[in-house]
This record gives structure tokens, sequence and C-alpha cells, in this order.
């Protein structure tokens, strides 16, 4: 009895789609150019789709592309007379050959790669007649009766649709499939294909963090090396260990491992460190972790600067909530979603957050520290918006798409009011609208709970579409605010002084009344401004390398003069305040406000300023 074989999804779905008689004719798109697994063995599409797919319902099977011309991956005794076929290299003898073999045989089937560059979009006056020609023929063979009634079919391959005719792509009777990025399953099996020396945990560890790459490029990841270079890896290692702490030990040893090859390790220690107890060996198995760990974090930053190109950062976090100052009640809650986050805790955690707060309260400083502490990959969307007609929206998909395909990640919007803007206005041609409706759509996804955060940045959440802002989408609202207290000054200042390096042993509680006192109602932008100042006060009286003083920190605070219009900074704090999700958030002066006070409040000020920027 013989093996039963699964399809993956897609090609399950293409085969039911052909047995019901849907079409003859399918586009595949997506994910074309990478591997697929089939039982215990990693196929190319082409290989897949002839070997495996068609190889027991077709008689003949060709492929075609513009390179490298037909040949045929299966042929009947019956099919004769293919000269023309085989030899020629003109597109239109080609297709009119191909044409007459699914016309004239039954129980055919025609694969075409690259099929964007036998019928490639554009404008039709603008094509040569051999592309046009194509097109039309292509499109003719999706009416053929004859072609369905041999119970032929024809693929076409192409990586993204709208390289492809879209006389072809909208064709009701072409079919579109989509070839899926590699699923948790998928990851899974390519990563014991892989390497069959992987424990259980390590296959599950392995299938989560590769969401995003390549079944192919999971592969050459996670493939042992030769054993001679793994030899290699672990004497090197070897060394480095009787090497340390010396000075360039991992340089010596990577050196020192080529020349001591022909030697075992205790001839090695007795000839580098005679007197040194040798260090416990690394197991081969924990380098190879170590290294493909590394290699898959360099693959997820390729691929989201590779396919974004110049839309999105990656975002390296160098500070956790260790840096940050104050704020206790936020980053209490901000931990809480980080850990469920790790924990897998899904239902626990947020779809969106939104930080609201005037300029300088560190609200971007915030959204890194916290993406630290979850441990996921962070990127900043650019700005995505263009001059050109649908590229807004093309930009866009192409981002969705790639934080879809990676998950486990962290997407920071800074300045949101300026990346969505509101629907209030037609004025783009309706570009915003656009925007807002699909970036609404793809946050209300609950299947991204847990995988994809949205953290937007804003200090203007008026500006905001209200719906983007509505629980589903950004379910927490966390107001960052200017320190209310001469004891959130030293919090916010001694978080400062460690992340610039300050050297300074003052006790700021006791220059209070001369420092924090001065600088409540400043930003953090402004406290870290009055830090540096009297730290170069310090540096132009005594030196590079002085101190700073008590007598420098009172007067950098007395010296310093914030550039601020307190009518618009008053506003944005009374936004924050309002779009605040919790109560216990705000401090003293607005935590017993009723809503009514408070909007009072804010449409007196909404009218005073609510046009500045």
């Amino acid at each position: 009895m013989g093996e039963i074989r699964i399809l993956p999804d897609w090609a399950e779905d293409l085969r039911r789609r052909y047995l019901r008689g849907e079409t003859a004719m399918f586009i595949l798109h997506g994910n074309v150019y990478d591997s697929v697994v089939d039982g215990k063995r990693l196929l190319g599409l082409t290989e897949f789709l002839c070997d495996v797919l068609l190889q027991e319902s077709r008689e003949t099977i060709a492929v075609y592309n513009l390179a490298t011309g037909v040949r045929f991956a299966k042929r009947a005794a019956t099919v004769t007379d293919l000269e023309e076929l085989l030899l020629s290299s003109q597109k239109e003898r080609v297709l009119r050959a191909l044409e007459r073999l699914l016309i004239e045989t039954t129980k055919a089937a025609v694969v075409v790669e690259y099929a964007e560059t036998v019928a490639p979009a554009g404008e039709t006056a603008f094509q040569a007649d051999s592309d046009r020609a194509a097109v039309v023929t292509l499109h003719r063979w999706s009416f053929l009766p004859e072609i369905e009634r041999g119970d032929n079919v024809v693929l076409l391959i192409a990586e993204n649709l709208s390289d492809l005719s879209p006389k072809l792509v909208s064709n009701p009777k072409v079919a579109t499939i989509a070839v899926p990025m590699p699923d948790l399953a998928t990851r899974r099996a390519v990563a014991r294909l892989a390497d069959p020396r992987l424990s259980g945990d390590d296959v599950e560890r392995y299938a989560e963090v590769t969401a995003g790459l390549k079944s192919i490029q999971i592969e050459t990841i996670l493939a042992p090396p030769p054993p001679s270079k793994e030899d290699a890896s672990a004497r090197e290692a070897f060394i480095a260990g009787l090497l340390i702490p010396g000075p360039n030990a991992k340089e010596r040893a990577h050196k020192l491992a080529a020349l001591t090859a022909a030697l075992d390790r205790e001839e090695i220690r007795r000839l580098l460190a005679p007197g040194a107890k040798a260090p416990e060996s690394i197991d081969p198995m924990e380098l190879a972790r170590r290294e493909a760990d590394r290699l898959i974090a360099r693959r997820k930053r390729e691929i989201i600067e590779r396919e974004c190109f110049g839309l999105v950062e990656f975002v390296e976090t160098r500070y956790g909530f260790d840096a940050v100052g104050g704020m206790d009640e936020v980053k209490c809650d901000l931990l809480v979603i980080a850990e469920n986050i790790r924990e897998g805790r899904t239902s626990r955690v947020p779809m969106g957050l939104l930080f609201t707060g005037a300029m300088g309260t560190g609200k971007t400083f915030v959204a890194e520290a916290f993406a630290k502490e979850c441990g996921l990959t962070t990127i900043k969307l650019k700005n995505f918006r263009s001059k050109w007609v649908g590229a807004t929206e093309g930009n866009l998909e192409k981002i969705l798409t790639v934080i879809r395909a990676i998950g486990q990640v962290v997407v920071i919007i800074d300045e949101g009011d300026r990346a969505f803007g509101s629907t209030g206005s037609e004025s783009d041609g309706g570009t915003s609208s656009r925007v807002i409706a699909r970036i609404k759509e793809f946050m209300a996804d609950t299947s991204n709970r847990g995988r994809i955060l949205f953290i937007v940045m804003t200090n203007r959440p008026d500006r905001l579409d209200v719906d983007l802002k509505r629980a589903g989408r950004l379910d927490r609202k966390i107001p960052f605010l200017y320190s209310q207290t001469p004891e959130e000054v030293e919090q916010v200042a001694q978080a400062l002084i460690r992340k610039n390096g300050i050297n300074t042993r003052v006790d700021l509680l006791s220059i209070r009344k001369g420092f924090s006192a001065r600088l409540v109602g400043y930003s953090n932008a402004d406290v870290e401004a009055v830090l540096v100042l009297a730290n170069d006060e310090a540096a132009r009286e005594v030196g590079a390398e002085a101190p700073v003083t008590a007598e420098h920190l009172i007067r950098a605070a007395a010296d310093y003069f914030p550039s601020r219009d307190v009518e618009l900074i008053e506003y944005m704090e009374l936004l924050a305040v309002f779009e605040s999700s919790s109560r216990r958030l705000l401090p003293k002066k607005y935590a017993h406000m009723t809503d009514e006070e408070l909007d009072k409040r804010l449409r007196v000020m909404r009218a005073t300023v609510g046009t500045r920027r």
C-alpha cells in the first residue's frame, strides 16, 4: 500500500478547484521561489508541480520560461513532431506550438515560469508586439473548450500579480492561487529535515523564531556544517577559553585554530598554556544554536530592509526600563504586557497601544525600552506616503505583508497623526480614507493578537481617526505628561545620568530646592538638556573628566531657558489625559476631575490653540 501524500493547503485548493471544473488555467503567486515540503524532502516549486502534483494525472508536462525555452518533465509517446517547440527561441512560435500541444493532446500540463516576462503588465500602447500577442494568446487559452475537454491544465508562475498583465489577472476564467510563506507546521517540518539532531524543544523554538523566513533560508541556517568545519569551531572555542582574559583572545583563537588542526586538545593546551586548566568544552550543538540564532536575527533584518526598501527602519533597542526614570505605574503595566507576550498568553495582550502626550515626554524612548523588554523584533514605520497615484496604498500593503509574515514583531509608528491623518478631507483623492481603512482592518485582525503589536505615538490624538483609537485596535491609551513633582524630576534625572554616563555623586534630594523644584513642569528632554549643560560647565571649568557638582546642577537649572508654547503644551497634556484608558495613570491634579470638568477645560483650550502645531 502506497504512502498517503499530504499536499500543502494551496496545492490542495488548486486540485479541488480543478476537479470541480472551475477553470483549467491558474496563476500561482506569492512565495513561489521557495522550497516545498514533500514528505522527507524539499523541492522547488516547479519540481513539486511536475514530480508530485501533476505526475500521476498528467501524461505530458511541458515547462517553459523565456530564458531556457521548453523542456519536458514528462512526455507521452504519442506526442511527436516537437522540433518547433524545442528549438525555437521566439516567444510567439513557442506559444503557438504549446497551444497546438494543448489542443491536440489529452492529459497535458503546461507550466510557465516567470510568467510576468511572457505577458508583462504595462500600458498596451507602449508594449512590444510580441508582448501584446502573448497576453492575447494566454487570455484565449482560458476560453478554449478543447483544453478543458482534453483534461489539460495551464499553470502560470509569477511572484507579484502586479507584474503580470491585468488582462490575465482579472480574467474570470483564470484562478489565482497564493503560495504563502511557511506556516508554523511547515517551519517545524523544515527544521526537522534540515538537522535531524535537533531535539523536540529546539525544533519548536526554531519553528517559532523563524517566522517570516522562507523554507530554503531556514534549511540553509539550520543545516549542520561539514564535520571539518564543526571541529574547527569547537577547537576555536576551546583555544579562546585558554587565552581569555588575554588581549585579542577571539582573534588569536581564530588564527591558532587553523594552525593547530592536527593536534588534539591536550597537545594544544600544553603548547599554548601549559599551566592553565583546560576550559570546559562547549557542546558543538550549543555552538550551532548560537550561530543559528545570530543568522536568524540577521536574515529577519535583511528581509525587513529589502522587502520594504526604505519604508521601515529596523530598531536596535539598547535600553530597557532600567533606563526609564519615574512613570512607575506605566512601566508596571507595560512589564505585565511584555511578560504575557514572552510567555505566550496572547489573550491578555492588547491589540495595540496609543502613547499620547506633549513633545519631549519620552514616548519614543519608552516604546523602544518596552520592545527590548518584550524581546521581539522591532520596526519603526517611516513615511510611506507618496505623491504618485496608488503608490501610498501599495507601500502600505507591502509593509503589512512583511509584518504579517515575520510575526512576533513590535511596530512603532511615531507621529501617528501625520502618518494616518484624518478622513475629514478628500483633497488627496481619497488616499487617506483608503489608508486608514486598510490599517483599521489589519489592526482589528484578532489572529495578530500577541504576535503583532502596534504602538502609535502622537501629541495630537484629536487628529487621529476616531475608529482607529477604539478598543480592539488601540486597546490601551497611556498618557505621557511632564514631571508633576520634584520627586518625579529626580527619578527622571537619575535615569538620564545613568543613560548619558554623567560623572556625578550629587544627592539630588539635597539640592531639591535649587534643582528639581525648578524643573517641575519641564519635559524629560528639558531635564536631559539641563544635565548636559551642567556636564559641559564642569568640563569647561576643570577638564573633560571633571565630576559634576551640586553647584553645576543648580546653576544649569537656573540658567536653562526652554523655548515652548505653554498654552499648546497644556492643550496636548489635556488631550493625553482625555484619551487615557485608566485614571490610575493620571497625576493627582487630573485624577479627580470629572469628565464634564475635563471636557469644559479642553474646549476652552481647543478654541485658543486648536489650530497650532
